[in-house]
């Protein structure tokens, strides 16, 4: 047996302390730095703050400093504000007690559509495995034409529709029978794969759509006669559109659940508020799924490279005008976790014009507020990264409805948010726990040995 005496302890009871200390220590100057502890940022729980002539900017340590001239820093309310369920019911005090849900299950239509909900699931992970392995090992065909030969072309075709299978297969179908009999359980963990941005990969499947229809187009004679050959009815456009099908049936599904509830007259609120916090959820991915189809119909991005920009978390239609060229167009911007993209709308096609990293730019309404569009206007404000104080006014975007710049103003608020706590998580210093047990043993070795 080994004899270990106090000379042994202390030495590795001191490190460790003082590690626990830095630790510590670290997590305080960043809540003294940043006025709040980290937390998850969500666009309906995020402060937006524009009104009058305010100011939303990222300032050169990661915080935000909103400024007023003729208002003050607001809440906003819910981008789907005009919707008739509302995530506010979530903060209740009776949502946070269970209730009875035996009401729910003896209501057959209810009973029918959560059963749909599983077992469509079950099919849909099926579905997604057969295709898979239909079509995701093109590269062993012998006849496999050049067009589809490598493993980039094999990307391109099917996209990442592995990357969805293992969300659904690992992930929601096994939540979904894990909570088949607690509907408030199934609902807040679904609601939490969309607000941890778990369903981010669909964005992604969107954005790579149009390359592999014309990969599809370009080899479409030898694809049937494979699929004839393996045999498979619906064919590889079938099995590729299954995603986005699939992803517009929850919230209809969802709808008609929350239909009979009020039919039904059943008074679980906590499950109703459960629902509807999801429904929302799933409705809002829908819209960013639909928006980064047109991410790839964006020309002269020159050495832009989209893919390295984070996110993509919406795009809006404005009228526009750039101040240092005087043009005025139709404009549609891209909102990405790392920059703002404009573009120049041309038909059926989006041409770049230019797009600014967040730390550069500032969002303010005009200083004419008796004008019938201030509601509807925002500015763009441009920092001159050689002058400290130095700005001009780059944009002016009008939208059609004042809704539409309140919505716009949240999800520009959230990436603010969302970067500000990246910034001030590379700015924390931490000790990697593999270096902190090396550290450890070494020094107990040291001291027991030499």
């Amino acid at each position: 047996m080994f004899a270990i005496s106090w000379f042994d302890i202390l030495p590795v009871a001191i490190t460790f302390l003082s590690i626990a200390f830095v630790q510590v220590l670290n997590v305080y100057l960043h809540v003294l730095g940043d006025g709040t502890a980290p937390k998850s940022v969500d666009v309906c729980e995020t402060d937006c703050a524009v009104k009058g002539n305010g100011v939303a900017t990222l300032t050169k340590n990661g915080s935000i400093s909103p400024k007023a001239s003729n208002g003050k820093l607001e809440k906003q309310a819910s981008i789907l504000d005009c919707d008739s369920h509302e995530d506010e019911d979530t903060l209740s005090l009776e949502n946070l007690f269970p209730c009875d849900q035996t009401e729910i299950y003896a209501s057959k239509k209810i009973s029918f559509i959560i059963d749909e909900l599983i077992q469509t699931e079950v099919n849909y992970v099926n579905y997604l495995r057969k295709g898979i392995s239909n079509y995701g090992n093109l590269q062993k065909c012998e006849d496999l034409p050049e067009g589809l030969r490598g493993e980039q072309r094999q990307q391109l075709l099917l996209g990442n529709i592995s990357e969805i299978l293992e969300l659904h297969e690992k992930e929601i179908l096994p939540m979904m029978l894990r909570n088949q009999r607690d509907l408030k359980g199934l609902f807040d963990e679904f609601a939490t794969h969309f607000e941890r941005n778990n369903f981010y990969c669909y964005v992604g499947f969107t954005m790579g759509k149009k390359s592999s229809m014309l990969l599809r187009q370009e080899n479409r004679e030898w694809l049937q006669s494979y699929q004839t050959t393996i045999k498979d009815k619906l064919g590889i456009d079938s099995f590729l559109v299954q995603p986005i099908q699939r992803l517009t049936r929850y919230p209809l599904l969802l709808q008609q659940f929350i239909s009979e509830f009020y039919k039904s007259g059943i008074s679980c609120k906590p499950v109703l508020s459960a629902v509807c916090k999801l429904e929302t959820r799933m409705r809002r991915q829908l819209d960013v799924v639909n928006q980064a189809e047109e991410i790839p119909n964006i020309d002269e991005l020159n050495e832009l490279d989209l893919q390295q920009q984070g996110f993509f978390r919406r795009s809006t239609e404005f009228d526009a005008q750039h101040f240092p060229t005087k043009k005025k167009y139709r404009a549609k911007v891209f909102l990405f976790d790392r920059c703002l993209v404009c573009t120049e709308v041309r038909k059926k096609r989006l041409a770049y014009r230019q797009h600014y990293s967040w730390e550069h730019v500032e969002l303010q309404r005009p200083l004419e507020l008796a004008t019938a569009n201030a509601n509807k206007t925002i500015n763009l404000i441009v920092k001159q990264p050689d002058k400290e104080k130095a700005r001009r006014e780059e944009y002016c975007f009008v939208a059609s409805e004042a809704s539409v710049v309140k919505q716009w103003l949240h999800a520009t608020q959230k990436i603010i948010e969302i970067a500000r706590h990246e910034q001030a998580q590379r700015d924390t210093f931490s000790l990697p726990m593999d270096l902190v047990l090396g550290v450890v043993l070494a020094i107990w070795l040291i001291w027991h040995y030499l």
